[in-house]
């Protein structure tokens, strides 16, 4: 019987392209280690094997995260194996590895906040280029900055991750309604308000910007283009984020200071919830204790008896 890999990463459609990638890695690694012990068939893998390839991976020094999602990555093959018939017992069905310690998400303060997004007219952070069809390299720095600050506001305006502002069509954004549809993890759609700042960024970059980076082979609907005129990748915003950050930032701090911020200001955890795309409230309770340290380094910092 055969691992069907290929098969396995196509059932995977409904996750991010970073899963997808990462389970399919995870499975093809283990199937290399357990073609060297002579298994070459998923039906003959039971428990034990799995807590060996376990117990092998720790030696090798990999971090508690990337242990739990590789456990992750092979209860999602074998069950899917099991489902098809390639397997008649899933021998992956309560494995476990050690989880990452629970780090709190970096958050933002309000002045880093709007260094980045009312950073000095003008600035790009980037060396100027010449555009598409001869345009002026001026024309396509304002595009530039026209893009990042509506990537920017999107980011901790709505809340998104990085893939779902990347994955963003025009038909996902209204800016008569102000709402910006989105599709995340396994496949869930939300709908999120924008403020009037991040709107009138949007509608800036579509009207005045989006243009100088249109290419012939520019995807028709994306909303957001990169300089060679491809979608807008996660590596993009990166960039664009060590650009424009007065601090070292990861994109996906800005989701996390966007829902600690609005914890921080009154708002009911499962409207968070419901905003951040979370299938679990569980996940969202982790900004609680964001805002807990929050108030009481506030508290510290401030009572004259503290």
């Amino acid at each position: 019987m055969a691992w069907n890999v290929e098969a396995f990463s196509r059932s995977l459609a409904a996750m991010s392209p970073e899963t997808v990638r990462a389970y399919t890695g995870d499975v093809g690694a283990f199937v290399q280690w357990a073609a060297r012990a002579g298994i070459t068939d998923p039906a003959a893998v039971d428990r034990l094997l799995l807590r060996r390839y376990l117990a092998y991976l720790a030696t090798r020094r990999h971090a508690r995260t990337t242990m739990a999602r590789k456990a992750a990555s092979l209860r999602c093959y074998f069950s899917w194996a099991t489902r098809r018939g390639d397997v008649t017992v899933d021998p992956a069905s309560r494995l476990r590895a050690p989880s990452g310690g629970a780090r709190l998400p970096r958050v933002l303060d309000r002045s880093e906040i709007t260094a980045m997004l009312d950073g000095p007219a003008g600035a790009t952070g980037s060396k100027s280029t010449a555009g598409a069809a001869g345009e002026p390299a001026a024309a396509e720095d304002g595009a530039t900055r026209a893009r990042d600050d509506a990537v920017l506001e999107l980011l901790y305006g709505c809340g998104l991750r990085v893939a779902e502002l990347c994955g963003l069509d025009r038909g996902d954004v209204d800016l008569t309604e102000r709402i910006v549809t989105v599709w995340g993890k396994g496949g869930r759609q939300r709908r999120v308000p924008m403020h009037d700042l991040c709107a009138q960024a949007l509608l800036r970059w579509l009207e005045d910007g989006r243009d100088a980076f249109t290419r012939r082979e520019s995807p028709p609907d994306a909303v957001f283009l990169n300089r060679v005129g491809r979608r807008l990748g996660p590596r993009d915003v990166r960039r664009l984020l060590d650009r424009r950050s007065p601090v070292p930032t990861h994109p996906h701090a800005l989701r996390h200071s966007f829902a600690t911020h609005l914890l921080d200001g009154g708002a009911d955890l499962r409207v968070v919830q419901e905003l951040l795309g979370h299938a679990s409230l569980q996940t969202t309770q982790v900004y609680t204790h964001v805002s807990k340290e929050r108030l009481l380094s506030v508290y510290g910092a401030t009572h004259p008896r503290a």
